[in-house]
């Protein structure tokens, strides 16, 4: 996928541009389930090239095990798609993880932002990556999508009434939640890097589940 603007891509458009390559084929949202109707902390935790003894992954220089809740197939999957960015990737400053296992994607932006490299997005150089990013949305828990859908409704309603006037609400489609946001993200008619739509964005983040940060 080309990028044709500087604006920093929704999730929604970098996922598309994974999908494409061969080994990635699973969609971005699990079908409704139990887990990850919460958010859960925006703290992360520096990676270790292995983990610590006993099986937890820490801090670096700070011994604070991770996740809090114990080690999930989801957060150790992500773990590996993390090291795999810096190894392999060509990102040695790809960042750290959240605690809850998602990828921080604001931290992402600002690296592509920093450095002009969208194969951040896509499983680094060459989509070297992309069978360990495949990997970890397979780990990642099953969302309640009618949780999901009502938190990106609240964050369009949020976006519009702080001066976003064309910002889109999400849709359900076969019980799965699909981002709202720009009405039309692959020739963006949304200004992201506008005042108004980045003194919006500060203003909404907080309406957004753990995991849907960036996906409108």
């Amino acid at each position: 996928m080309i990028f044709t603007t500087t604006s920093r891509p929704s999730a929604r458009l970098r996922f598309t541009a994974l999908a494409v390559l061969p080994a990635l084929a699973l969609p971005v949202a699990c079908d409704s389930g139990g887990a990850g109707g919460v958010r859960g902390s925006d703290e992360v935790v520096s990676v270790p090239e292995t983990p610590a003894a006993g099986g937890a992954a820490t801090t670096a220089g700070s011994g604070t095990a991770a996740p809090s809740g114990g080690r999930t197939a989801f957060y150790d999957a992500q773990l590996e798609y993390v090291r795999c960015m810096r190894a392999k990737g060509g990102h040695k400053d790809f960042p750290d993880p959240k605690l809850s296992g998602h990828l921080d994607w604001d931290r992402i932006g600002a690296l592509v932002d920093r450095t002009g490299r969208h194969e951040a997005y896509k499983g680094g150089k060459d989509g070297v990556c992309v069978t360990e990013f495949r990997n970890a949305l397979a780990a990642e828990p099953r969302r309640d999508q009618q949780k999901d859908y009502e938190s990106m409704l609240a964050h369009a309603t949020c976006m519009r009434d702080n001066g976003v006037s064309r910002f889109a609400n999400p849709t359900m489609s076969d019980g799965n939640a699909q981002p709202g946001g720009d009405p039309n993200p692959a020739s963006p008619s949304i200004g992201r890097d506008s005042p108004v739509y980045k003194k919006a964005r500060e203003a909404c983040r907080t309406k957004l589940l753990d995991g849907l940060d960036g996906m409108q």
